[in-house]
């Protein structure tokens, strides 16, 4: 699939994939963790914010931005989290300007794009995060690339593409961030996710 077959994937698969995933669990307390460690003056973007409920409903005290390629996922974050700000646009060229927010969140996201376009996303990463901010991210166990059918038991379509957990890390370097930590985190929908948190140098 190319950006514009992801995008209308989403927008189709939007309603079914907020009714069946879970609103809690051990991946959205990392949120709650992230946004304990920042100031409350702090701006928080949430790139990939589906219907906003694991993620921007987590951000109370600090400024929720919300980012997501399809239309009908933003209406609907906006419905479920009132007080976030939210944008449609797409990760791999963010409508922000430079050294805007504090924190970024990337939940189950980079990997509905495209392989050879991660570099770019976490370089736009670096680009809107101020020295010392902040990176939590999902990232993929080993290298693949599919369109999996029937995705999550919805009927939809929906695709992957990821280098895996060892060459983000070093994509994520190249960006400019050192990692703090990596860890696997329990995912409601069953498995088990890695998790990445990076910081960028003061």
């Amino acid at each position: 699939m190319d950006r514009k077959q992801v995008k209308s994937a989403w927008e189709d698969a939007a309603s079914d994939y907020a009714r069946v995933r879970p609103v809690d669990g051990d991946d959205a307390a990392l949120v709650r963790d992230l946004v304990e460690s920042l100031g409350p003056d702090a701006t928080v973007l949430d790139v990939g914010c589906g219907d906003g409920m694991r993620t921007l409903s987590n951000m109370g005290g600090v400024t929720a931005l919300g980012l997501d390629v399809a239309r009908t996922q933003v209406e609907m974050a906006a419905g479920n989290v009132p007080s976030a700000h939210l944008l449609q646009g797409d990760m791999v060229s963010i409508p922000l300007a430079d050294d805007s927010v504090d924190a970024i969140t990337a939940y189950h996201a980079v990997f509905h794009v495209q392989r050879e376009d991660h570099p770019a996303v976490y370089r736009e990463f670096a680009r809107l995060l101020r020295p010392g901010g902040t990176v939590l991210l999902t990232v993929g166990s080993s290298a693949y690339e599919r369109v999996r059918a029937d995705w999550l038991g919805t009927g939809r379509e929906m695709f992957f593409s990821t280098p895996g957990q060892r060459e983000t890390v070093r994509q994520l370097e190249d960006a400019g961030f050192d990692i703090r930590w990596q860890r696997r985190v329990e995912d409601p929908l069953g498995s088990t996710v890695p998790f990445v948190l990076a910081d960028l140098p003061e």
